[in-house]
This record gives C-alpha cells, sequence and structure tokens, in this order.
C-alpha cells in the first residue's frame, strides 16, 4: 500500500501531442465513444489516462512517456492496415526522435505503449528500439516469443466491457464441475476435445451454445482458459466477471498483474500436457479448498474491470502500478 501510495503521489507520465487535425488523430487520440470488443483494454487505458491525475505537460518531469498509437485502430484503418503497421510504427518513432530530444537520451527505455489485438506482436519489426528497450504493455504477453521480455514488460488482461455489478451466486449453486466454450483453432484445444470431448461433467463446447454463454459461466464451479491463436483470450475475465474460478491451460502465459497478484489463490493452472488429468485434479480440489479459490475471485476481480473513469485498484490502476514498478530508477536529466 505505501507503494501504491507514492504512485499515486508522483507518478508522472507524458503524452506525445497531437490534435484534431493530425491526419491520423483516430489512431492516435482517445476514441469518443464507450470502447467495445475483445481488444477494448488498449482503448480504455488511453481513454482514461488523458483524464487522469498521472498526467504531466513538462516532459522533465516525466518517469515515462506514452507512444499513443492504437494497434486495434490502425488495423481498421483502410490507410494503413495490417500490412501497413510496421512501416506506420517506424515512421512515428522515426519522427518523434527527430521533433523532441526525449526519445534519444534512452533508446526508448523510457516509453511504452499499449496493444491488445495480437498483431501487437509483430508491430515493431521494422522498430527494433520498441521492441528491444521500450514498455509493451500487452495481451499478447507470452515469454516463448522472442517480442516479449517479462522483466520489461507489461502483461494487461483482455477484458469483454460489461456494464454494472458482476453478478453474486452462491458456490453451493454452481453444480457443475466445469466449462469451456470457443474455436478449435490450436493443438491445445484440439487435445482438450480429444480427451474430453464427450464426457459428462467436463462441459467442452465448439459450436453453438444451446444455453446462453453467461449461464454456463454461472453454474460451472471452474471455467477453463485454453490457449488458442495465442495464449490470451477475454475467458479469464469473463470467468472472474460471473465469479467462476478460472483454471488456465496456456504454457508460457505471462498472466496479467503476475507480479502483484498471486494468481494461485485464485486460479487453477495446468500445464498442456496435463490435460488428461483434468478431472483428476479439479474433482482432487476439495470444498473447503474451493470456497477459498471462490472467494478470493470474489475480491480479484474488480482488478479486472475497466471503467471510463479510473476507479482505485481497477484495471486502469493495476497497470500504471505494474508501469510504475518497471519505471527507471535513474532520471535522466536534460541539459538546460
Amino acid at each position: 500500500m505505501e507503494n501504491y501510495k507514492e504512485m499515486n503521489r508522483s507518478f508522472k507520465i507524458y503524452i506525445y501531442p497531437h490534435s484534431q487535425d493530425d491526419p491520423f488523430a483516430n489512431v492516435l487520440l482517445p476514441v469518443d465513444f464507450e470502447p467495445r470488443g475483445n481488444y477494448a483494454s488498449e482503448s480504455y487505458f488511453k481513454k482514461v489516462l488523458v483524464k487522469s491525475h498521472f498526467i504531466t505537460e513538462d516532459p522533465l518531469k516525466a518517469d515515462l512517456f506514452f507512444l499513443p498509437f492504437s494497434i486495434a485502430r490502425l488495423r481498421h484503418d483502410p490507410r494503413v492496415g495490417i500490412n501497413g503497421i510496421q512501416d506506420f510504427i517506424r515512421d512515428y518513432i522515426f519522427n518523434i526522435s527527430h521533433s523532441y530530444p526525449f526519445w534519444n537520451r534512452t533508446g526508448g527505455a523510457d516509453h511504452f505503449y499499449v496493444a491488445c489485438h495480437s498483431i501487437g506482436r509483430s508491430a515493431m519489426d521494422k522498430a527494433d528500439e520498441v521492441k528491444l528497450n521500450s514498455i509493451q504493455v500487452v495481451c499478447s504477453s507470452s515469454y516463448f516469443l522472442s517480442a516479449y521480455f517479462a522483466h520489461k514488460d507489461v502483461s494487461v488482461p483482455q477484458i469483454w466491457p460489461r456494464q454494472g455489478e458482476p453478478p453474486r451466486i452462491a458456490p453451493t449453486k454452481r453444480k457443475r464441475l466445469v466449462f469451456f466454450a470457443g474455436s478449435i483453432n490450436s493443438p491445445v484445444r484440439e487435445k482438450l476435445v480429444e480427451v474430453w470431448g464427450n464426457d459428462s461433467e467436463i462441459s467442452v463446447h465448439s459450436g453453438h451454445l444451446k444455453t446462453p454463454y453467461a449461464e454456463e459461466l454461472l453454474r460451472n464451479k471452474f471455467c477453463l482458459h485454453v490457449k488458442g491463436f495465442e495464449v490470451n483470450t477475454a475467458r479469464v475475465g469473463d470467468a472472474l466477471y460471473y465469479g467462476c474460478v478460472p483454471v488456465i491451460i496456456a504454457n508460457h502465459y505471462d498472466l496479467p498483474f503476475a507480479d502483484i497478484l498471486n494468481w494461485k489463490s485464485f486460479s487453477v493452472i495446468i500445464a498442456t500436457l496435463d490435460i488428461p488429468l483434468l478431472k483428476q485434479v479439479l474433482k482432487g480440489i476439495t470444498f473447503n479448498e474451493y470456497l477459498r479459490l471462490h472467494s478470493n475471485v470474489l475480491k480479484v476481480r474488480k482488478h479486472f474491470q475497466w471503467h471510463t473513469s479510473s476507479v482505485t485498484f481497477d484495471a486502469f490502476d493495476m497497470v500504471m502500478y505494474d508501469l510504475w514498478l518497471r519505471r527507471s530508477s535513474v532520471r535522466v536529466q536534460l541539459a538546460v
């Protein structure tokens, strides 16, 4: 708590300025609507940051510098698209490094950007200094990949935005063991279906659900997060919102806020090779152990929610704390 208070008191961010007249204002400025969809995290972060007390207009007082481009909006901009993102980032870094002195003094080590879309992991392929030096705040946080460095970068949760207070349902009313629904788009999910596709207690769905998704999340004790195309999906956030204990089956996943939260206190982590042991592991958890996990799920789920204005200990606060932990301990002084 003392560190958290110090962060709130002293941490300062400088955002490279852009106006509404900028040709790429749609990419560089916060959205003027409520973010939606799987990749809303990056839009929420920028929307909240610009209104927060962390912002400074004096770069000499800044601990970190924010690179405000949006990977998701670049992807959908017809002038850029998937194939043009790398060139856009390269040119953007070239421009700020020639227009301002801040990038060059550290090689970008006190800079950061936020991206939730999986394309973000290859967006820096023509801007090596960003990938190697800057803090990457990303949802695709696999330390198996050469583009992500767990000690430097930040894992941010992929969260599908939902309105209102999370539901509360007594653990005793969760009558089913475990649930998964999603495309079978990876060897890990294929193995899950192969082993447990016809099991009466492990509910695995690859097609259209007969019951609403939310109902399944509320009726099951455990909810599976299984690696698909990437290690991350919105299923962890979904499970926590509905009070379902997440079961993580995704090797090499640098879990969001892992240097702040003890994931073993509110989730079950299973190696992909142990998928055949899934039922044995879950049935081996006593009811009292399950109650402890469930109770902790209700405690931590506030950390996995976005708001248009920051709420204490919400997802924005957690990302800021992770950034604060990674700020340089050596302040580079500019020559006056």
